[in-house]
Formats: C-alpha cells, sequence, structure tokens
C-alpha cells in the first residue's frame, strides 16, 4: 500500500554559517552564508530534493531563524506540520563552519538548549508516522531530555505501525555527557533499527571504543532487528552489510573538494533514495556517494543537495572516469 510519506526524519534542524572567505582560520573570517542545517534536516531536504515525499517531526525556534528554516523547507516540498515552533524561548541551533583547506575543515558548533533538543515526546503523532514508509532516526537528538524521549517515542511508533527504521548515527560531542550514556542509548536505537548508516568512528561511538573490526561489529549488531549495516570509511569508500551475508563496497567519486562537511548526510539522502526505489544496495552506495562528492565540492550542505536529474548526470560523467 502506497503511503503519503516515503520518509519523515526527526530532529535537529538548524542553522549553518559557512565561511565565505576560503582558506584562513576562523578567528579571521567576516563574513558567513546562511544555510539550513543539521543531520536530519539536511537528509530531509536532499531526499525531497531527489523527489522523495518527505515529512519532518522538530522544533524549531519561534523567530526569525526559526521561521527562516521552516520556510525553506516548505520550499523544497517537505511537509512542516509537524515543526513545532518552541514557546519558551529557546534559539535554533547555530553552526559556523571554517574551511581552511580541502583537508582540513572545522566547525564551531552554539547547541546550549538548542531548540530542538525540546521536542517532547507528546509532541511526536503516531498518526503522522502511519503514514510513513521510513522513519530516519538522528543520533544527536539522543543527547538529551526531552528530545531523547521522543526519538524514543517515535522509534517505538514505527516498530509497532511496521514502518521501516533508519538510524544514522550523526554523532556531535558537543551536547553528550559521556562516551558511556552515548553508547548505552546508540545501542538502544540499534538494536531496533532495520537499517543503520555511520562512519567507522561512528560504530566505535556506538561500542564504546572498544576498536572492533567491521566484521565483529556487523556479527553484533545483526544479532537484533537490523537487516542493513552501511560503514562509510572516508577516502575508502563505504560498504554494506546485509544479514543475508552478502557484502557491497563503493569507492568515492573523484571531486574537487571545498569541504570536508555536509557529506554523510548527502550520503544518506542518496542511498535512501536508491535503497527505497529497489535499485539495489550496490546502486544505493553508488548514488550515495556520488551525492556526497556533489556537495563537498560547494559551499552549502542542504542547498548543494542535487535533484535527481544533476545526480545522474554526474554519475555517467565521473563513470568515464575512473571510481577509486
Amino acid at each position: 500500500m502506497s503511503k503519503k510519506f516515503d520518509l519523515i526524519a526527526i530532529g535537529r534542524a538548524a542553522v549553518d554559517l559557512n565561511a565565505v572567505e576560503y582558506n584562513r582560520p576562523l578567528e579571521e573570517t567576516k563574513t558567513f552564508a546562511k544555510f539550513v542545517g543539521g543531520s536530519p534536516a539536511n537528509i530531509a531536504i536532499g531526499s525531497a530534493k531527489l523527489g522523495q515525499k518527505v515529512g519532518f517531526i522538530g522544533k524549531v525556534s519561534d523567530d526569525q531563524l526559526g521561521h527562516y528554516v521552516t520556510q525553506y523547507m516548505v520550499e523544497v516540498g517537505i511537509d512542516t506540520s509537524q515543526m513545532v515552533k518552541d514557546d519558551a524561548g529557546h534559539k535554533i541551533g547555530l553552526t559556523f563552519t571554517e574551511i581552511i583547506s580541502p583537508e582540513e575543515s572545522d566547525i564551531l558548533m552554539y547547541r546550549n538548549e538548542a531548540a530542538d533538543l525540546y521536542l517532547s515526546a507528546d509532541e511526536v503523532s503516531k498518526d503522522y508516522l502511519a503514514q510513513a514508509q521510513m522513519l530516519v532516526i538522528s543520533g544527536t537528538g539522543l543527547a538529551q531530555s526531552p528530545s531523547r524521549e521522543a526519538i524514543l517515542k517515535a522509534l517505538l511508533l514505527a516498530k509497532e505501525l511496521g514502518v521501516e527504521v533508519i538510524f544514522e548515527l550523526d554523532y556531535r560531542p558537543y551536547t553528550w555527557q559521556n562516551a558511556e550514556e552515548t553508547s548505552l542509548y546508540y545501542q538502544l536505537v540499534a538494536q531496533k533499527a532495520d537499517v543503520i548508516i555511520g562512519t567507522r568512528d561512528e560504530f566505535d561511538v556506538l561500542e564504546n571504543h572498544q576498536g572492533n573490526t567491521d566484521e565483529q561489529t556487523i556479527a553484533t549488531l545483526f544479532q537484533y532487528d537490523a537487516n542493513l549495516i552501511v560503514i562509510k570509511s572516508g577516502v575508502q569508500g563505504s560498504n554494506a552489510y546485509t544479514k543475508a551475508g552478502d557484502k557491497y563496497h563503493f569507492g568515492v567519486f573523484k571531486t574537487k573538494v571545498l569541504k570536508s562537511f555536509g557529506a554523510g548526510d548527502s550520503f544518506a539522502a542518496g542511498f535512501l533514495y536508491a535503497y527505497s526505489h529497489h535499485l539495489g544496495i550496490e546502486t544505493a552506495l553508488k548514488y550515495g556517494s556520488a551525492a556526497a562528492s556533489i556537495v563537498i565540492s560547494q559551499l552549502s550542505s542542504s542547498e548543494a543537495m542535487p535533484n535527481l536529474a544533476q545526480l545522474t548526470e554526474f554519475i555517467q560523467k565521473a563513470e568515464t572516469q575512473e571510481v577509486h
């Protein structure tokens, strides 16, 4: 049966202020460009631009920046009926980015009492989630209460409703108390998720830095609900593992790198498009890799997300060259 939404994302929606002046440290940067940011918001935007039907559950500040985020999401076709305006004065999260070189980019996050972390469990609707094929959960939303309980409620409702749960690990250290706490909540969600996507470093965080190999990691997680695990390893590409025992690998597309941030969110959007359209796991890795390469070559993350025509054109051009 067709659902209203291909996917609903829940969690962080924020504002990125990206350095317009490249090749200099933040201390010397004077001008920034404003974009929508936050991992689940970026995944939702990337998915909508690819033609997916997308909904979003989150909380934003009731001010100009909160309105900006909501308006942009509406413009790209995301349903924002479940975007709650914070009525307690909490401000939206801000991320300043520094682009020193293609190899050296950094981010400075202001997330003290960020509005997205105040999404509460009673603001998560079962009827809304019932309209989705997939629910995308981002790890950052688990960092503090009441957002933590809202995410866990969405997770349990999705399982009850038969909605496929995608867990994008999205680890950001700033709002977590300690490694033990992070590992605990990551494991709680990972054990219920159907698909888990993250970098090798993020899986180490999930496992509380045990130093496991990919094979050890998947052996543990496949004891639970997951059917598919994607482990990204930077320039070495990404590997996807199925519970049935299949392994897929795809490298990275060569591109002129401007910055390193935004790659994970665009990868998830590209991957989930191909995955949800049953194009095969190898194609999903390829779409994810291509979307990531497009985004890291441009200043913004959200606005750089490609549409389907741009993504397929990039892949066709790149495949005439060598994928390494």
